[in-house]
């Protein structure tokens, strides 16, 4: 299927491992330039490699914090014009309202929300001008399916799905779509590691972790790469009518009980 991104710019933040990293290989595959942000270099420079082996035009690193003062510009700038954004900022302290600190709100909020708005905001204006452009904003089904064991991640991701519906309801105005992605439980590292746990405590075994995802759809989580092949279609000419949406890809979890 013709997807229009060949030679397109890309910038994909949380680039070095699981979902942003199967996003990086999967534009990789359909001829983009890349741009690899996030904070290890050598995990970066890692995916890097594999993206030009995966038929990348080029791949540059960023390395960087988000959350530091005037780094979302700085990356912006950096970067140049970008085709297409992908915002897949890293995770959300977890807990209940009765054990995170404020502290974990500070980091949820700060990475989950104000600095992807901002770095949002320097790549829109650039968008507008231009007027071309497709933000995708990878966001996680807890927004739309509230838990309360997940209480910072529900309000963040709740806040950036309203976020991408109100900017991508305006923003066909200028030529510009913005849409999101909400992954439902996917088996990134950090997944797997969460599940090995859970294995070892309640199994006494932790290779067992995959016992735990049998309640899940199809009986198994979702892959890294299911969920960046539906980043790679909403940001491609494939998906040109499709903006202030955000796209769930759970199996249904969202609309099912309780789970693991």
């Amino acid at each position: 299927m013709e997807t229009g991104l060949v030679g397109r710019s890309v910038l994909i933040t949380g680039a070095s491992r699981g979902i942003g990293r199967a996003a990086v290989l999967g534009f990789a595959a359909e001829g983009c330039v890349l741009h690899l942000a996030g904070r290890n270099e050598a995990d970066l420079r890692a995916v890097a490699a594999q993206a030009l082996d995966h038929g990348a035009k080029s791949a540059q690193v960023h390395t960087g914090d988000l959350m530091h003062t005037g780094e979302p510009a700085r990356l912006a700038r950096a970067c140049g014009e970008i085709d297409v954004l992908v915002t897949n900022a890293g995770a959300t302290p977890t807990g209940p309202i009765e054990t995170v600190t404020e502290s974990d709100w500070q980091e949820g909020l700060g990475l989950k929300v104000i600095s992807t708005a901002l770095l949002i905001g320097e790549v829109y204006r650039s968008m507008c001008e231009r007027r071309s452009g497709v933000i995708v904003n990878v966001i996680g089904n807890c927004g739309e399916r509230p838990d309360p064991e997940i209480i910072i991640g529900t309000v963040c991701n709740a806040g950036m799905m309203n976020f991408t519906r109100a900017l991508g309801a305006d923003s066909p105005r200028h030529g510009v779509r913005v849409l999101g992605v909400n992954p439902g439980p996917t088996a990134t590292e950090r997944l797997i590691m969460l599940m090995e746990r859970k294995a070892a405590d309640r199994l006494g075994d932790a290779q067992r972790w995959t016992d735990l995802t049998a309640p899940l759809p199809f009986g198994r989580a979702a892959t890294p790469e299911e969920i960046a092949n539906m980043i790679v279609f909403g940001a491609s000419d494939r998906a040109s009518f499709v903006s202030g949406t955000v796209l769930t890809v759970d199996g249904g979890v969202a609309w099912r009980g309780g789970l693991f």
